[in-house]
């Protein structure tokens, strides 16, 4: 039974709830669900809200909302002149991406003038922005409608809809988190969204090598072709699964040596500086905070000319007798995986110090104090305390960390240039999925078979970081160390 005694919880929340949901203006826990939803709009509305569905901004204009709802309609006309004027076409161009790049001689005043369409990869990509803007307008047109149904159930709830004043006051106090995140979220859409559906499209087209001269970047649509591509074992295929699979284990054992030893040395080094004992602790952080404000190119670069056949490394030591020729830093594949590994350890451990040094200086000292109190010695106080809390806080940056070097171009690039001897038809011993991209891409114009590994990269890296973070114990005790 409901209890209605107003002095008990149970009825003070009553009393509360209906006092709440009698203000003016105020919405009730069933209104803040769904009040103003989609579905209440196709059901409740009436006849101004059913035509704002056609004419956005109309049921607003209707009660009195006349900035807003000339808003709502300024944007339906701007998106129905830009379909008009390039919309339509640029998306029946994608059912005719061939026909793009092509060369014509036309004869003009009896001189042959060479004149061209638009490439298909520019066919490609305004088609799919057209497209992309009409999923924008879609979500605002479903935006315009609950509008339009809100300001019909508040203009009969209080006798009169919101003014523009108010609507811009609650954009500032009760839905600033909204208006806040509008503009990061659309950059998300734009810069980031929008790029990675080109790219996916571009894997079912054949945008690659073309060798007629009568063509100019002329390719079509043709499904699963490159997949199969990728997955079949022929040889003599600039790309196929025996390579594709070569280069992926490399880059996840590039990753893993260049993520994990960099923490642990890391971590070892914040620790030893951290010590009690140790003296000039400001000097010390200070060498390495140096070694990050150099540009990370120019670091690299030098590394590639002092580890280069007549380098200053190699001058040295045969200088000392020490070798009787030069080492192959370089031109050895294993030799130069293993230098790329090590230099990455020189480039990346002063992050990790800067990192964890804030994070030792943070562990609870009532945790170490406990811990001694039972007899743990030092190992025991790292192994138990210090390693447990650190992958507590350091989790989501490791995640982080491991993808970077997944992705890691610049590192391999300027080193190497994914040499030194080639693993296939396309691939070097030293390239990553990144860097063999960029080759496929840029240097070899196969951007298609570039697109379909880059598919694989993003899922793979998106599985791995997803399962390992909701895994782990930063996102299970969100609530904080135990």
């Amino acid at each position: 039974m409901r209890d209605n005694n107003p002095d008990s919880p149970q009825g003070t929340a009553i009393v509360a709830s209906s006092v709440v949901s009698s203000m003016p203006g105020s919405v009730s826990h069933e209104d803040a669900h769904d009040a103003y939803g989609f579905r209440e709009a196709c059901r409740h509305g009436d006849i101004w809200t059913y035509l704002s569905f056609v004419v956005l901004g109309l049921g607003n204009v209707m009660r009195g909302q006349i900035v807003k709802g000339l808003c709502w309609l300024l944007v339906e006309a701007a998106f129905i002149a830009f379909m008009i004027v390039g919309g339509v076409p640029s998306i029946v161009g994608l059912w005719h991406l061939d026909t793009g790049g092509k060369l014509v001689n036309v004869i003009q005043d009896g001189f042959s003038v060479a004149t061209t369409t638009a490439p298909s990869y520019v066919m490609l990509l305004y088609g799919m922005a057209s497209l992309f803007i009409v999923v924008m307008f879609v979500a605002f047109w479903w935006f315009a409608v609950r509008s339009a149904y809100r300001a019909q159930v508040l203009a009969k709830r209080n006798g009169t809809a919101p003014s523009i004043v108010e609507d811009l006051r609650d954009l500032t106090d009760r839905k600033a988190q909204n208006s806040l995140m509008s503009l990061p979220v659309l950059g998300i859409l734009v810069f980031t969204v929008m790029p990675l559906v080109y790219m996916i499209s571009m894997a079912f087209t054949g945008y690659g090598p073309n060798g007629n001269p009568n063509y100019v970047s002329t390719f079509g649509w043709v499904g699963l072709r490159n997949f199969k591509t990728l997955f079949s074992n022929q040889s003599g295929l600039s790309v196929n699964l025996h390579l594709f699979i070569q280069v992926a284990i490399w880059t996840l054992v590039w990753a893993f040596f260049a993520t994990f030893l960099n923490y642990f040395l890391g971590m070892f080094i914040a620790m030893l500086i951290n010590r009690p004992g140790i003296r000039f602790k400001g000097f010390w952080r200070s060498v390495f905070a140096m070694s990050i404000a150099v540009p990370q190119f120019v670091s690299l670069l030098v590394m590639n000319l002092m580890l280069g056949q007549s380098g200053i490394v190699n001058n040295l030591l045969m200088n000392a007798h020490w070798i009787s020729s030069p080492l192959p830093f370089w031109s050895n594949p294993m030799w130069a995986r293993i230098t790329v590994i090590v230099i990455n350890l020189w480039i990346g451990i002063p992050f990790t110090i800067m990192q964890v040094t804030g994070i030792l200086q943070n562990i609870p000292a009532e945790l170490y104090e406990a811990a001694r109190v039972d007899g743990a010695n030092a190992w025991q106080l790292f192994r138990s305390v210090t390693m447990p809390y650190m992958f507590f806080v350091m989790t989501p940056y490791l995640i982080t960390t491991f993808v970077g070097n997944v992705n890691n171009f610049n590192v391999i690039y300027l080193l190497t240039g994914g040499g030194p001897t080639p693993t296939g038809q396309s691939a070097g011993a030293t390239d990553l999925l990144i860097t063999w991209i960029y080759s496929l891409s840029i240097d070899k114009g196969n951007y298609s078979m570039a697109s379909v590994i880059g598919i694989f990269t993003f899922i793979v890296l998106a599985v791995i970081s997803l399962v390992t973070y909701r895994s782990s114990a930063s996102y299970k005790n969100e609530g904080g160390f135990q």
